[in-house]
């Protein structure tokens, strides 16, 4: 897979990208991630990139031209199966969402900054919206870097136990139960019986029903999506 970002400040996602589990999917050559600094396609004299707002309006808006200009560029290099904006008022994004996208080969994530970027840009290029939450930051590359870390890790052959991302939270709207490891006792708390039992179908029938009471409590709009309510 490969995911090509458009951002104002690639230095902010330099970081997240090589570290850990990003990394190794890098390393073993099943993600590839390329971050493009959107003022190398401007043809200002000065590199910018934002403008004054038609109408009036606080703050400054991204122009066109260098926006237009960068995925134009992308494009006639290859085909992508989706051009993803993050913004505020997107869709919001949650697991399915990801699942969807890690069946893609290639795709371009464009990262909002500012008050936004012109809206030719979103009614001609863009395929999809995406907002990581109701609240509002600095810019689109933290939740760029929350997509891509998201997704990059479903691949197959990024992890290293197969399984694991299929039983993340979320995958069928429910939480994950709860977690235990060694010791079994620790100063007089102790792991549930049912989990030393070494009867698969006991243990999995108990993870399954806490996995139920978790999301009950803690996410009954999750719960309600699970039980069809």
């Amino acid at each position: 897979m490969r995911i090509d970002i458009i951002t104002v400040l690639p230095e902010i996602l330099e970081s997240p990208f090589n570290h850990s589990i990003i990394k190794r999917a890098k390393e073993k050559g099943l993600a590839e991630i390329i971050i493009h600094n959107l003022r190398d396609y401007s043809e200002d004299k000065h590199r910018k990139v934002d403008d004054y707002s038609f109408g009036k309006g606080a703050g400054m808006v991204m122009a066109i031209q260098p926006i237009e200009k960068a995925i134009e560029t992308l494009k006639s290099e290859r085909e992508y199966d989706e051009i993803i904006f993050t913004t505020p008022d997107g869709n919001l994004f949650n697991q399915k969402v990801a699942n969807s996208l890690s069946l893609k080969k290639n795709i371009i994530i464009l990262c909002g900054h500012y008050k936004g970027i012109d809206q030719r840009i979103r009614d001609h290029y863009i395929t999809m919206e995406i907002s990581v939450g109701d609240y509002v930051l600095t810019g689109g590359e933290l939740a760029a870097a929350i997509i891509t870390d998201s997704v990059v890790r479903l691949l197959p052959g990024v992890l290293s136990d197969e399984t694991s991302a299929l039983t993340d939270s979320f995958q069928d709207n429910l939480l994950s139960p709860p977690v235990y490891t060694r010791p079994a006792e620790y100063k007089g708390m102790k792991v549930p019986d049912v989990l030393l039992s070494g009867n698969d179908k006991l243990v999995d029938d108990w993870k399954h029903d806490q996995a139920i009471e978790r999301t009950k409590k803690l996410r009954p709009d999750l719960y309600r999506k699970f039980s069809g309510s």
